[in-house]
């Protein structure tokens, strides 16, 4: 998690610590103890929040105040001096998202919105995506320009300032040849343009007071990995007075407790144990080996950040805040267009309502859609570099001729390509927003093209919608095979870890070493295989279980609780696993 800092001074071992050092490593930043759902300082935080909010909920002003005050506290805590970056943001979309509402013409309404829009996406691009524009710059013209991080420059001065004032260290030196994004950033600049839209549209009214809009922007369970949050869903609840039941804080309690096991127990088990070496190093493994990490990785990418989600469902249902759903067994899904529909669902949504909607959607395009079929030759050539500029042009080319020829002989196809752009379109975006990296760009895609086949597909096939066991089995493999190989440029550092894993598979799979593979890394193959069947239970299982749990007196509830947690931490990786949510 590069956007940590560093640690301040430690004590010695041969003596306790001072109040003085007990309160830098509490307030300061320390990458040693950083705020994570899976840290015991953080629990501490949250036992300590969870106390003060027990007394002053009743006072809604207090209540929001005070968790936008821990809220930026968590933030700085986990990100550092960025927390400055989330303040500015705060400030610039509260007053854009009055002179929204204020503004007497649409004209004026529009232009706010558009302002509110460009600076945002502006703050993202910079943070995120500036130095991958500069590296892509210099690999397709030849050139030789020098990034030069410009904030970095500024947040290093104002640490060495504040350092020497307060006798401490307050923040890791950030390179400036170099771009540590803001942890978040993905998220809370999503959030923000969506509340944006919301006010022009009429969903939403604007937030009067700034620090119950600084609360929205910045509540800390889903700041720095989601889930994203629309304004007409979370708005009106920080009004509300607090109500939970019993049933329900038994709810939260077991969405804890499983996203704890999802994350130690499942995710960095089988990351650590077998995916991170395989994707590091695939040449040195069978290609056997290879595939099953593939498949691993799936696991892994999914037991992280739907445990991250599921902790963030649970403890903000403690405090009264209801947020949404993010995942509804995704490997359960029999197509690629149902897996979209339940991996990532605030995600999905976001781009469908805020991006795929106004391109056109489903009934027709507008000028960025035809303009993107243009970008194409650019992608290309930024991807696989001057070398292949004629099989591009050519490629283009024949594309262009086959997409004139079917507009001119099947006018009725417009509408089709259009629609087909739209979603290859969101998926590309949806990919870059992942991170600033051409492999991300590759994986979406496969998924964008994915889609569209699927589209054209699921008019002829003669087996859509048959509800026999063996066909349902089939398609929730063949889809979960597809989603998993795809992550292989997801995952993947860069192209040549990628090709060399798929020429393992390919090349050198080892069917004569599958037995010794498979009693060398029994206890990993079987943490997967457990994870599949409980990932593939039936839902009214699942539901079952819950009630049962939520059912419990509340000495057997404890009881189970800390059988739980002390399981959790005797199978728990050695050392820090980060979040994988946390670098978008």
């Amino acid at each position: 998690m590069s956007s940590i800092c560093i640690s301040c001074t430690k004590p010695t071992k041969n003596r306790k610590p001072t109040t003085v050092e007990l309160l830098r490593n509490i307030f300061g930043l320390n990458i040693e103890i950083p705020l994570l759902f899976t840290q015991f300082y953080f629990w501490g935080f949250f036992v300590t929040v969870l106390a003060v909010f027990a007394v002053i909920q009743r006072e809604k002003l207090a209540r929001n105040t005070f968790l936008f005050v821990v809220s930026i506290f968590f933030y700085y805590k986990t990100g550092g001096f960025f927390f400055v970056l989330l303040l500015s943001s705060t400030v610039i979309d509260y007053f854009v998202g009055l002179s929204i509402h204020r503004a007497a013409r649409k004209g004026e309404k529009l232009g706010f919105l558009i302002f509110a829009i460009v600076y945002n996406l502006l703050v993202l691009s910079y943070f995120k995506y500036s130095y991958f524009f500069t590296e892509s710059f210099n690999d397709v013209f030849g050139t030789s320009v020098v990034y030069h991080n410009h904030f970095s420059v500024w947040v290093n001065q104002i640490q060495d300032v504040l350092s020497a004032a307060l006798d401490m260290k307050i923040g890791r030196t950030l390179p400036i040849d170099k771009l540590i994004p803001p942890i978040g950033v993905s998220f809370f600049t999503f959030q923000t343009i969506s509340y944006a839209i919301d006010v022009y549209r009429g969903d939403v009214k604007p937030v009067r007071n700034i620090l119950d809009f600084g609360f929205f922007v910045s509540y800390f369970p889903q700041l720095v990995a989601g889930p994203i949050v629309r304004a007409s869903d979370f708005i009106p609840q920080i009004y509300q007075p607090y109500q939970v039941t019993r049933r329900e804080f038994g709810i939260a309690v077991f969405w804890v407790l499983r996203g704890l096991i999802k994350k130690l127990v499942f995710a960095d088990f089988i990351a650590v144990n077998f995916v991170d070496r395989i994707f590091a190093n695939p040449e040195l493994y069978t290609g056997f080996e290879n595939l099953v990490g593939v498949y691993g990785y799936s696991l892994v990418v999914y037991g992280d950040f739907s445990g991250y989600t599921d902790i963030a469902i649970g403890i903000s249902l403690m405090m009264g805040f209801r947020l949404p759903v993010n995942f509804n067994s995704p490997y359960k899904a029999r197509s690629v267009a149902e897996f979209w529909r339940r991996w990532h669902i605030s995600l999905s949504t976001w781009l469908r309502d805020y991006l795929y909607k106004p391109l056109g959607g489903n009934k027709g395009a507008t000028v960025v859609t035809w303009a993107f079929y243009g970008l194409l030759p650019l992608i290309a050539l930024a991807v696989f570099g001057w070398d292949y500029l004629p099989a591009i042009l050519i490629v283009s080319a024949g594309v262009a001729a086959l997409l004139l020829f079917l507009d001119l002989k099947y006018p009725e196809t417009r509408l089709e390509m259009a629609v087909s752009a739209n979603l290859l379109i969101t998926m590309l975006l949806g990919g870059f927003w992942h991170g600033a990296s051409w492999m991300f760009i590759i994986w979406a895609a496969l998924n964008g093209s994915a889609l569209v086949v699927y589209k054209y597909w699921k008019r002829i096939s003669p087996y859509e919608g048959r509800t026999e066991w063996y066909w349902v089995a089939w398609s929730v493999f063949f889809t979960f095979s597809f989603i998993s190989f795809t992550r292989i440029w997801f995952r993947s550092p860069n192209l040549e870890i990628a090709n060399a894993l798929l020429h393992n598979i390919r090349h050198n799979f080892g069917f004569e070493h599958i037995r010794a593979v498979i009693d060398n890394y029994f206890r990993v193959f079987y943490v997967m295989y457990a994870g599949l069947v409980i990932h593939w239970a039936p839902s009214s299982f699942k539901q079952e279980v819950i009630d049962k749990f939520v059912d419990l007196p509340l000495v057997a509830k404890v009881l189970v609780t800390a059988g739980i947690i002390f399981l959790v931490l005797q199978v728990t990786s050695s050392g820090l696993q980060p979040f994988i949510y946390f670098q978008f």
